[in-house]
């Protein structure tokens, strides 16, 4: 390379430590100058790399937070790098958000870890965001964590009803009413506890513990069974986390001596009944002093059936329903029976009796007889019946009916029939209907 008089030139010198410490070099530059040898001294220092740290997790999300509460998550830091590394700053932006368990400043030696938690406690509702910046001096000096979080509303434990009346409830019976119970707040709440208080006062279809999400509600059931007469209160008590912690449900109810139940009339007498044919009658049941449920009813014989009422049953205080009896006898002879209506009135259960007698259906038949034709070779007759005047008629012989005169013994009790008669000749021509005759069986 020539360089003219004032002229210069420029490059680079790289050094590349093969081990660690210090390292001196010389570099020559031969030239036909006055100085024909220049020498350029070198040194260096060979270390490791630089440490590098690396987060886990890399981002914190502390999720839906109610104001007043906090929130805890952890972080952890490790030097990913081969030479030590040393913390020497936590910078936090973003309201709500703090660090502990971190004392700087703090020296991590090649793969060392360190854990620390950052807490969330929201100010305000609404969404918040913030940073975390780790300064140290890693190869990556300044660390960068976002933080994000959303203060919610407290959560609010609200009943509906607010109170519950079960008004009259007679001894040895119970009543049920639903109550519902509403998160209102902003953020989930756990109902650790129910207590109820006041004799005969319980619930059922929840258990504790139960968590509702905001807006969430839950319904159940609470029971009223007296076990006395007289006027009571009492008081659900429910224990929770939300804003109020004890939430007081007023109960109140009166226990009343049972109801009766009437029956009217005591018996049913069916009378005569033929076998295969049935007979209804009516029946009523009456509940005084209180409502009566009626559970359930049965008989002793197959003989008779209940019909037109529904159970169970509630009637009113003054109140009655009605019912029928049906006895459809079976056999011929004498039957009776007991109808028994269980309940919750004082005396259960109440029993109707029941009385009737089957008799054998009387078997029918219709004598019939004709004039003869007037025709000429004439070698019997056809009978037909219908019931419907004027036809349409069947034919109720088999073969032809060489007389004048046929009984019908298939008939049924209680219908009417009307009969014709045709002539046949001996080439089985049939003649026109004949006139109509009409029967009633009985």
């Amino acid at each position: 390379m020539s360089l003219s008089a004032g002229q210069s030139t420029t490059f680079t010198v790289k050094f590349t430590p093969p081990t660690r410490g210090s390292l001196s070099g010389n570099l020559s530059l031969s030239s036909d100058g006055s100085n024909p040898n220049l020498t350029v001294a070198l040194a260096g220092t060979g270390i490791l790399s630089a440490g590098t740290l690396s987060p886990n997790p890399s981002s914190l999300s502390f999720g839906s937070v109610a104001q007043g509460n906090s929130q805890t998550l952890s972080e952890t830091l490790t030097n990913s790098g081969t030479s030590s590394v040393t913390i020497t700053q936590a910078n936090l932006s973003g309201s709500g958000f703090t660090i502990s368990s971190l004392a700087l400043p703090l020296t991590l030696n090649a793969g060392q870890s360190t854990s620390f938690t950052v807490l969330f406690t929201p100010q305000s509702s609404g969404s918040v965001s913030g940073n975390l910046a780790i300064v140290s001096d890693a190869s990556n000096s300044t660390l960068n964590l976002s933080l994000s979080g959303t203060g919610a509303t407290p959560a609010t434990l609200a009943a509906n009803p607010t109170s519950l009346s079960f008004g009259n409830v007679a001894s040895a019976s119970s009543k049920t009413l639903s109550q519902t119970l509403i998160n209102s707040g902003g953020s989930a709440l756990t109902i650790s506890q129910i207590t109820p208080s006041g004799t005969g006062f319980s619930f059922t279809g929840i258990n504790p513990p139960v968590t509702l999400s905001a807006g969430q509600s839950f319904t159940f059931n609470v029971i009223f069974a007296p076990a006395a007469a007289g006027s009571i209160s009492g008081s659900l008590s429910i224990t929770s986390d939300a804003s109020n912690p004890n939430l007081g449900i007023p109960l109140s109810a009166t226990g009343i001596a049972p109801g009766q139940l009437a029956l009217g009339p005591t018996s049913l007498g069916f009378g005569n009944v033929t076998v295969g044919t049935s007979l209804a009658k009516s029946g009523t049941l009456t509940a005084t002093g209180a409502s009566v449920t009626v559970s359930s009813a049965s008989f002793s014989s197959t003989e008779f059936a209940l019909s037109g009422i529904s159970l169970p049953l509630t009637i009113a205080a003054g109140n009655s329903a009605p019912f029928t009896v049906t006895f459809a006898p079976q056999a011929s002879g004498s039957a009776s029976a007991n109808l028994s209506f269980a309940s919750n009135a004082s005396t259960t259960p109440t029993l109707q009796s029941l009385s009737g007698s089957g008799t054998a259906p009387v078997a029918h038949s219709v004598a019939l007889s004709w004039n003869a034709s007037t025709s000429t070779n004439v070698v019997g007759y056809n009978v037909y019946r219908g019931t419907v005047s004027g036809g349409p008629y069947a034919q109720i012989n088999s073969a032809l009916n060489a007389g004048t005169n046929d009984t019908d013994t298939t008939v049924q009790n209680g219908h009417t029939y009307y009969y014709v008669v045709t002539a046949v000749d001996s080439n089985g021509n049939e003649s026109v209907f004949s006139n109509q005759v009409q029967t009633v069986i009985p």
